[in-house]
């Protein structure tokens, strides 16, 4: 089964307005997601992998916090990654959701609270990682940050939110600027109608 590479849930220059140009987006899905796609599928033909949903080959490659064939969990976690980085966010400026604002107002004490934890998971990553809103296997709400490819699955936590701090993603727009491009991240860019949906 050869995976594809998915196509964005709205157009190159849609995020412009927001601060994520159309150069930006075609650099990082039409280059950067597409190699780990085309590699994924490289690595795992003829393997005991080449028939496993990406979940199963995620999770089947990291054992016990580490992993455990490098090539193959790393081009499945981020065509992981990036699949649900897309789809949280949006084109168009949504208001929170009652339930979302409520959720955070009860885990972190107010969405503000949330945001600052949210910036200082992203921003204190050393290197390529993500920052991320999880829901734990209690049921209870996390900010978590993880280093490279790795994502929730591999916790059994489900991802509510993530944001791509790999330099790739923000430094056309942002340069070095990590910090400016995760504030501009939580204000203008997410998607909080898909952050309900995945509550």
């Amino acid at each position: 089964m050869a995976f594809k590479l998915p196509d964005l849930p709205y157009a190159h220059d849609a995020l412009a307005s927001a601060g994520m140009s159309k150069e930006t987006l075609e650099y990082h899905h039409d280059i950067h997601h597409k190699a780990y796609v085309d590699n994924l599928n490289k690595a795992i033909d003829g393997t005991e992998w080449a028939d496993k949903s990406l979940e199963e080959i995620v999770t089947g490659n990291f054992k016990d916090g580490a992993v455990a064939q490098n090539g193959i969990f790393n081009n499945a976690s981020q065509h992981w990654n990036h699949s649900q980085f897309w789809e949280m966010m949006s084109g168009e400026a949504n208001a929170m959701p009652g339930e979302v604002e409520k959720a955070l107002n009860d885990a972190f004490g107010s969405v503000a609270k949330f945001k600052e934890e949210f910036s200082a998971a992203g921003g204190g990553q050393f290197g390529s990682g993500w920052a991320w809103l999880v829901k734990d296997k209690d049921g209870s709400l996390k900010v978590t940050k993880t280093e490279n490819g790795v994502n929730p699955l591999c916790y059994g936590q489900t991802a509510l939110l993530g944001c791509d701090v790999w330099e790739h993603s923000y430094y056309i727009d942002f340069r070095n600027k990590r910090p400016a491009y995760l504030t501009n991240f939580l204000d203008k860019l997410v998607n909080w109608e898909n952050v309900a949906s995945r509550m």
